[in-house]
């Protein structure tokens, strides 16, 4: 179960606690981090007591973790959780994270660096249409994009021998489920309404003094884990750069931007059976109609 940030995906995930023995394992790459709560929107402590959360605080501010990190790590989870004869749910809103786990990481073959370079400055000179034509000839799974993407697809298909999307198709033979996902939506001001009213929440537990404990333990203000989205803004106002009655609308409007990302992420980047559900509805209602559509497909 995938959507932007506070359309509701938490509240639905323990919903569906009442129709299913289920356990989640959280999709998130800012709830990794310990002792960062509040600012990362995790669940409470009572909502894990109700359904069992996996993949929350798991390491220290300032550690890296990866998408093929996560991917490993919730692999095992999900085997735990399906030999406990319970039912794995993945909700989340980092669109690498599930695609890690769901189709498998892209491992790029070696390219030459001296090829590499030539190759990028030759379709730096190709007009638009002509670098999309090259990038239909050379690998017949390119599915179109900006320069960017149809300069990669010419690279690797010239320099490996092999199309992106064979490269693409072997990793995801590699993934570890096959996915059925929910796709949560809201209207944008409905949307809109529920993140400034988080950001406010935030504030009122106590936002900034979680993140003054936390920088008091001598990280840096730019370490992985206080750099993002309703992290940094605490952080920008604990160094003197932003006034307090500030922080709660820069937090809204860094999440609102970062919502709009998730949402164009996930209307184009999912494969498989994909069913979008209207999240202005009560949790309750949703997740029974998440298990009633899960039940008649799976019947």
């Amino acid at each position: 179960m995938v959507g932007p940030t506070a359309v509701g995906k938490t509240a639905v995930g323990l919903a569906l606690g009442a129709h299913w023995p289920l356990e989640i394992v959280s999709a998130d790459s800012r709830q990794i981090y310990r002792r960062l709560d509040v600012g990362t929107a995790k669940p409470t402590r009572k909502e894990r007591a109700r359904v069992p959360h996996h993949g929350l605080d798991l390491i220290e501010p300032g550690a890296r973790y990866s998408a093929g990190h996560f991917a490993r790590d919730a692999e095992q989870w999900i085997a735990d959780i399906r030999a406990r004869g319970r039912l794995p749910v993945v909700v989340g809103g980092t669109g690498l994270y599930v695609r890690a786990l769901a189709e498998g990481l892209f491992r790029e073959p070696a390219l030459d660096p001296g090829r590499r370079r030539a190759l990028d400055a030759w379709t730096a000179r190709l007009e638009p249409l002509e670098l999309l034509r090259w990038a239909g000839r050379l690998d017949p799974g390119f599915r179109g994009g900006g320069r960017q993407r149809a300069a990669r697809a010419i690279e690797v298909a010239l320099l490996s021998g092999h199309p992106l999307s064979y490269w693409q198709q072997a990793a995801r033979a590699r993934g570890a489920i096959d996915p059925w996902y929910i796709v949560l939506t809201a209207p944008r001001p409905v949307l809109h309404q529920r993140i400034a009213r988080r950001a406010e929440e935030m504030m009122r537990r106590g936002l900034v003094e979680e993140v003054a404990a936390v920088l008091s333990e001598g990280h840096p203000p730019g370490a992985a884990g206080l750099d993002g989205v309703g992290v940094r803004e605490a952080v920008e106002y604990l160094h003197g750069r932003r006034p307090r009655d500030s922080v709660a609308e820069a937090i809204a409007t860094s999440t609102r931007q970062y919502a709009k990302r998730q949402q164009t992420w996930f209307r184009h980047q999912l494969e498989g059976t994909v069913r979008m559900l209207d999240a202005t509805r009560a949790p309750e209602r949703l997740a029974a109609e998440i298990a009633e559509a899960w039940d008649e497909g799976n019947a």
